[in-house]
C-alpha cells in the first residue's frame, strides 16, 4: 500500500519497546494529530540525565500539517515533555481536561513559558477539522479526568485508550462502558491499546479495596503517628487518605513540592472539599502524635525526596520516633526497587514499622488495566485491527496474544517500534515506511547535546575514573619546561600511590619529548598521550581512566 493523501497514518515517536515517552501521531493528507507527549525517567546507566523525550525531527519538518496536541490525562509519561516539545516546534493548540489542563499550567508556569491556546475539554467535546475529528471517552484511571481518543478519519474510526483500568466500586466516575460498546457496534477500524499490565492475570483491585486497607492501617495505630507515601500524581489516593484521616481524627502535613502541587489542584477542582485537614509543620506542635499524618513523596526511593531525607534523618522539620508507621502506598516502578528496599531497610534501622504492598495488605493497586481488563476493551472495542502499545516488547507481545485469544486475526495486529507507520486506508491497515524515531538526553537546560559519546565518557569516568596531565611547552624551544603535572579523580589515591604517579609523570615526559622531536602539532601530541599512556596505565593497573591532556603553550 503507497501512502497518499486518501491514507492514514499512524505512528509512535515514544512508547513503544519502553514504559515512557508516550507520543502518538495521527496523519491524513495535510493534517497531524499528536496524542501525548512525556518523558521517561532514565535508568541507572545514563549518568547526569535527567529526562528522556523524543525526536520530534518529523514533526518539526511536517509543522505546517500540525493541528493539534491532545492530551490523555495528567501523568508525566504523558504530559512532562510538552514544555520540551513546545521549545522546539510550534503547537498551535493544546487539548487537555481539567486536571491535565491545571498540570500543564503549573509547568508552564515554572518554566516562564507562555502559552495562550491551552484548551479545556470534557467528555462531551467534539473537535473538528477539515478530515479528522476527535471525541473523547471517560475512563478510570489512577488521576482524575483520564480519557480516551476517538479520532474519526476517512478511512474509519481510530481508538487510543490511553491509560486505563476497569474498576466497578472507583473513586471518581465510572469508565463510560455503554460509549465504548456502541462504537464498537459501528466498527472500529484500528484499536490502539496501553500494554503495561498485559503480563498480569486476572483484574486489578479496586480503588476501594486500597481504601478498606489504609483504613485498617489507620484504626490500628491509634496511638502512632503515621508518614504515608505516594505518588503525587495519584489524586485519587491522595483524596481517600484525606477522607481517611478526616474519619481518625488526623490532620495532614505535605512534604514535597509535587505533593504541594497536586494538594492544590485537588482542592481547586473540589476533589479535596475541606482544606483545613492541612496544616504547616509549626501547627503540628500543638497536636499529639495519634493527631498527625504525614503526606510525602518518595516513594520509589528518590534520594532527594522529602521520605529518604526522613529516613537518612537529614529532614529539617521531620524527625523519625521509633514507634512511627511507615505506609508505602505504591508499587516500584521498574528500576527502583533496589532505591526503595534501600530505604526500607534504612527505616527498619531506626525502628519503626513498614507497610508494603503485599498479598496481605492492599494498600496499592494498579491504575493500569490487567490481563483480563484488556480482554474486556477488545471485546467492547471489537477492533479489526490493534496496536498494542505503551509498553516494553514483552508486553506488546503479551497484549497480541491476549488479542488473538479474543478472536483478532493475528495478521492484524502490529507490534511496532517507534517510528514504524502503520498505513490505514478503505481496504484495511498495512505496514508502512519508517520516519525518524529516537532517545533524546535532557541535562539540566540542556537538550539533545547529549549524545552517546558524551554518556560513554561519563560511563567510563564513572568507572575507572579521570587523570589530567598538565604540560607545560615551550612554543619556540620545542621543550617541555618541567615535568608533567598528574591530577586524577576517582583513578587513585594520589598520596598513597606516589610512585605510580612518577611512573606516570616520567612516561608522558617520554611520550611528549618524542612526539616535540619532530614537527610540532598540540592534537598530535595530545592522540599520542592518550594512546600511550592508556596502554601504560592498563598494564600498570588493569585499568583506563579517561586521559586528558592539557597542553599550555608558553613563549619567550
Amino acid at each position: 500500500m503507497k501512502e497518499t493523501d486518501t491514507t492514514t497514518s499512524v505512528f509512535a515517536l515514544g512508547g513503544l519497546g519502553e514504559v515512557g515517552k508516550n507520543m502518538y501521531v495521527i496523519e491524513h493528507g495535510k493534517e497531524i494529530i499528536i496524542i501525548d507527549a512525556g518523558v521517561m525517567f532514565p535508568e541507572d546507566d545514563l549518568l547526569g540525565i535527567d529526562y528522556v523525550i523524543q525526536d520530534v525531527t518529523y514533526l518539526k519538518q511536517n509543522e505546517d500539517k500540525i493541528k493539534a496536541l491532545i492530551i490523555t490525562h495528567g501523568h508525566e509519561d504523558h504530559i512532562g515533555g510538552i514544555t520540551f516539545l513546545l521549545q522546539n516546534v510550534n503547537i498551535p493548540k493544546i487539548y487537555a481536561s481539567q486536571i491535565a489542563s491545571d498540570l500543564i499550567r503549573k509547568k508552564l508556569d515554572d518554566k516562564n513559558m507562555k502559552y495562550d491556546n491551552l484548551e479545556v475539554y470534557n467528555k462531551d467535546t467534539v473537535i473538528k477539522f477539515k478530515n479528522l475529528s476527535v471525541e473523547f471517552i471517560t475512563t478510570t484511571h489512577s488521576i482524575p479526568d483520564s480519557f480516551a481518543i476517538v479520532v474519526h478519519t476517512p478511512n474509519g474510526d481510530i481508538i487510543h485508550t490511553g491509560d486505563f483500568k476497569f474498576d466497578l466500586t472507583p473513586i471518581g466516575p465510572m469508565a463510560d462502558i455503554h460509549k465504548m460498546a456502541s462504537l464498537g457496534s459501528h466498527g472500529v477500524k484500528l484499536l490502539l491499546s496501553e500494554s503495561t499490565n498485559a503480563l498480569s492475570p486476572g483484574f486489578s483491585a479496586s480503588e476501594a479495596i486500597v481504601d478498606e486497607a489504609l483504613g485498617d492501617i489507620f484504626a490500628n495505630s491509634s496511638t502512632n503517628r503515621i508518614i504515608l507515601a505516594t505518588f503525587a500524581s495519584n489524586i485519587y489516593r491522595i483524596k481517600h487518605i484525606v477522607e481517611t484521616c478526616r474519619e481518625n481524627n488526623r490532620k495532614i502535613i505535605t512534604f514535597g513540592r509535587s505533593m504541594e502541587s497536586a494538594k492544590e489542584i485537588a482542592i481547586k477542582n473540589n476533589l479535596i472539599k475541606d482544606p483545613t485537614i492541612f496544616i504547616d509543620a509549626n501547627q503540628a506542635k500543638d497536636l499529639k502524635k495519634n493527631e498527625i499524618c504525614i503526606l510525602c513523596t518518595g516513594s520509589q526511593g528518590e534520594p532527594l525526596a522529602a521520605l529518604s531525607r526522613i529516613a537518612n534523618g537529614t529532614h529539617k522539620q521531620v524527625q523519625l520516633m521509633p514507634d512511627d508507621i511507615i505506609v508505602f502506598s505504591s508499587n516500584p516502578i521498574p528500576g527502583n526497587s533496589q532505591s526503595i528496599n534501600r530505604i526500607i531497610n534504612k527505616l527498619y534501622l531506626k525502628g519503626v514499622k513498614v507497610y508494603t504492598n503485599s498479598d496481605v495488605s492492599d494498600i496499592h493497586t494498579s491504575g493500569h488495566a490487567k490481563a483480563e481488563e484488556l480482554k474486556w476493551m477488545l471485546r467492547l472495542i471489537k477492533p479489526e485491527y490493534l496496536m498494542p502499545i505503551h509498553g516494553e516488547y514483552h508486553m506488546l507481545k503479551a497484549h497480541k496474544d491476549l488479542a488473538v485469544s479474543c478472536d483478532v486475526p493475528e495478521n492484524n495486529i502490529f507490534i511496532c517500534k517507534n517510528g514504524d507507520v502503520v498505513l490505514m486506508d478503505k481496504n484495511g491497515c498495512r505496514r508502512g515506511r519508517r520516519i525518524t524515531a529516537g532517545d533524546v538526553y535532557v541535562d539540566g537546560s540542556r537538550i539533545g547535546d547529549i549524545g552517546s559519546v558524551v554518556i560513554k565518557d561519563r560511563k567510563l569516568m564513572s568507572k575507572d575514573g579521570v587523570l589530567i596531565a598538565i604540560l607545560n611547552i615551550d612554543v619556540n624551544k620545542q621543550t617541555l619546561l618541567i615535568k608533567p603535572n598528574i591530577t586524577t579523580r576517582g583513578f587513585v589515591l594520589v598520596n598513597e600511590n606516589a610512585s605510580l604517579i612518577r611512573e606516570i609523570e616520567n612516561k608522558v615526559s617520554e611520550i611528549v619529548n618524542k612526539s616535540l622531536s619532530g614537527k610540532y602539532n598540540v592534537i598530535d601530541i595530545k592522540n599520542q598521550v592518550i594512546l600511550e599512556l592508556n596502554m601504560f596505565i592498563n598494564e600498570r593497573t588493569g585499568r583506563r581512566p579517561m586521559i586528558l591532556p592539557v597542553i599550555m603553550e608558553i613563549k619567550k
